[in-house]
């Protein structure tokens, strides 16, 4: 089990093969790290699906609107929504995304990031400095690369619950 320095800063993702662990940065993005837990907090991510998933790139969840359905077309429209809450403005850094890095996933507008988040599979430092980085997995890598790909995938990985580990 990785060490956790700050529960009230690491998240912990249950997925159907075992649990990945993200340390959150607050001081990197504390608005970023804010929301994700509020959201854990409010089991708002719960049974959640991975979206859009495209193998040597990333694996973007989090679309909470749309994203517990079960049915094709809400899965097509993953991607799509957010919460009920405010979007959050971009806190770009110099933090690369490199694998294992979380970042904010949002529309054209660096401004409108809100619930969905990405998981780089790979180094993608051409998104350095145009997608906040916000927390870096610490354990469970292996989880997450055995995510089931497709934009969106026919039978999707879900995230089961997602917990601050303060809170477990």
């Amino acid at each position: 089990m990785a060490e956790i320095k700050d529960p009230e800063n690491t998240i912990i993702i249950e997925l159907k093969d075992g649990n990945v662990v993200i340390e959150l940065l607050p001081d990197v993005a504390p608005k970023h790290s804010e929301r994700m837990k509020e959201l854990a907090r409010a089991g708002e991510y719960d049974n959640v699906a991975f979206h859009r998933v495209i193998d040597g790139f990333m694996a973007q969840t989090g679309d909470v609107q749309h994203g517990d359905m079960e049915d094709g077309f809400n899965l097509r429209m993953a991607g799509t929504g957010g919460s009920d809450l405010p979007n959050v403005p971009a806190e770009f850094s110099k933090l690369p995304h490199d694998r294992g890095t979380l970042g904010a996933a949002r529309s054209a507008n660096p401004d409108s990031a809100n619930s969905q988040f990405f998981i780089n599979f790979k180094d993608n430092h051409f998104l350095n400095g145009q997608y906040t980085v916000y927390g870096r997995v610490i354990e469970g890598m292996e989880h997450v690369d055995a995510i089931t790909r497709g934009e969106p995938p026919a039978q999707p990985d879900r995230m089961i619950s997602v917990k601050v580990a303060a809170d477990a």
